[in-house]
């Protein structure tokens, strides 16, 4: 048999180191051009090895134009710069670790551009040094990049605003000390806990918030939420936070996957509560203002006074309800006796109105529920006998708005039968301290509690102040609230002290406390 020809090919040489090293070296190309680091790789000698895609987009000069070539002078780096450069490489071949340099590099069309080097050295088998390799980015990149790492480590330890990173299931990853201690627990202690585990309400709007903007960005504005906290060491529980939200995305993903939502948080509940009470103050004012305004305009005082009320109860109260005392009877219109000039005196000269009479505050509020039913009614046996009487006097209805519908208030025809009020009444009450009484039903009404005190139904707080005109005290002016409103504050006295004496000065330019009397 003849062997075969020179032209017949053998069989294919059997898988040996060749086909191994093949295969390291196209892993090694992938592995580098996939870096988001640039790369640069030199021999023992200086010539150029190893230059990866990102290499190539930052210096414009392709791997084939650059592997091979000896150093980087002329080409890639002015030649003034390279005795520097080939001088940094060359002491990260003979040092141990990595060695960190700036270097002002050229690209392919002239220009200079500032990078920040690691270069190391790369040792073959037993130690020996086989060349350098010298990673590289663009210094504003980098700076960039620790800016970031920066920013992100001051707002967890020294941000005056609370920082909050929730994961995508929204519960809370990462937590900066001022949102631990907004919250009234540890840092720690947050991590991995459902929202509602920290908020007995407002959880539902924080969520809602946050599920927004994971599905659909950022808001173009911040928030303000009112939220209850569920810690008992939080100093007020229910608090306004003015919140700004953003969502995290991975930088490494093609596309962007939130990874979650940094919440930003600062508590402003003091100055939200300083717009309100101003802005109550400025509406309540122009009430005030508009209320005579239309009150000059009424012919008949007894009119001018149910015009008042109206205007007070206006983002005020529900109802309304003014008595008249029938006795002791006011003198004739612009005569003060003496026994009533001194005791005019007496009550506004030597009293502290904000202090203590007997064993209750002028500004006091009466005991509510139960408790209220046995104390009230033995204060009120002290103070008068018989079934609509107090302090010595009957209470006769004058004035009330509509306890139906929604109407102007209306003024009773002058009967003289007094208003059958318990003893111990929080309107006997107002009439023998002359100053205003609070009185609520309590988170859980006792069922009968506004018709036990002969108020219109659904009632849970009401307060009571004294009529005054001419140094006397003509009546009672009643303010109540359903379950829908708060229960009345020191406030809420002041301003119902300053409508009763503009319905009292009416009352008693009409001569309607009079006729009462007679």
């Amino acid at each position: 048999m003849t062997g075969p020809s020179a032209d017949t090919p053998g069989p294919p040489p059997p898988d040996g180191d060749g086909a191994d090293e093949t295969e390291d070296s196209g892993l090694l190309a992938a592995l580098l051009d996939g870096m988001d680091a640039a790369l640069v790789a030199f021999a023992a000698d200086g010539t150029v090895t190893h230059w990866n895609h990102e290499a190539a987009r930052i210096l414009g000069w392709t791997a084939d134009e650059a592997v091979g070539r000896t150093g980087l002078a002329g080409w890639a780096v002015r030649k003034e710069d390279a005795d520097d450069i080939e001088a940094a490489l060359a002491a990260a071949m003979r040092s141990p670790g990595r060695q960190v340099h700036e270097f002002a590099l050229l690209t392919k069309d002239g220009h200079r551009v500032l990078v920040r080097t690691q270069a190391s050295a790369v040792r073959g088998p037993g130690g020996r040094v086989a060349g350098v390799y010298c990673a590289f980015s663009e210094v504003h990149t980098q700076m960039d990049l620790e800016r970031s790492i920066a920013l992100s480590e001051a707002l967890f330890e020294d941000a005056s605003w609370g920082v909050v990173l929730v994961d995508a299931d929204l519960r809370p990853a990462v937590v900066n000390a001022h949102a631990a201690r907004t919250l009234g627990v540890g840092r720690t202690a947050l991590l991995g806990r459902p929202l509602g585990d920290l908020l007995a309400q407002g959880v539902e709007e924080l969520e809602c918030a946050l599920q927004h903007v994971l599905a659909e960005g950022a808001p173009p504005a911040v928030a303000e939420l009112w939220v209850t906290l569920r810690s008992e060491e939080a100093e007020l529980p229910r608090r306004c936070w003015r919140s700004g939200f953003v969502r995290l995305a991975s930088p490494l993903a093609e596309e962007p996957v939130p990874l979650g939502v940094a919440w930003l948080f600062q508590d402003v509940t003091e100055t939200k509560r300083t717009e309100q009470d101003n802005s109550l103050l400025r509406f309540r004012a122009h009430q005030l203002h508009r209320a005579g305004r239309a009150a000059a305009e009424c012919p008949d005082p007894a009119e001018a006074a149910a015009v008042h009320l109206d205007f007070a109860l206006a983002g005020f109260a529900d109802h309304g309800l003014a008595d008249l005392a029938t006795r002791p009877a006011p003198a004739p219109y612009g005569a003060v006796a003496d026994d009533d000039a001194d005791d005019a005196y007496d009550a506004y000269g030597t009293h502290d109105t904000y202090g203590t009479h007997g064993n209750h505050d002028l500004y006091g509020t009466e005991a509510t529920g139960d408790a209220r039913d046995g104390a009230g009614a033995q204060a009120g046996t002290e103070a008068g006998t018989g079934a609509g009487r107090g302090a010595g006097c009957a209470l006769v209805r004058t004035l009330a708005s509509p306890a139906g519908a929604p109407g102007p208030s209306e003024a009773f025809t002058a009967t003289g039968i007094p208003v059958p009020y318990p003893p111990g009444h929080p309107a006997f009450q107002a009439f023998q301290r002359r100053g205003p009484v609070r009185t609520s039903a309590g988170a859980a009404p006792a069922e009968g509690w506004a018709a036990a005190r002969h108020w219109p139904d659904g009632t849970v707080h009401g307060l009571c102040v004294v009529l005054r005109s001419r140094g006397r005290t003509l009546g009672v002016l009643t303010f109540l609230r359903s379950p829908a409103r708060r229960p009345f504050d020191r406030a809420d006295a002041d301003y119902a002290e300053e409508v009763a004496a503009r319905i009292a000065a009416c009352l008693d330019l009409s001569g309607a406390a009079s006729s009462w009397s007679s």
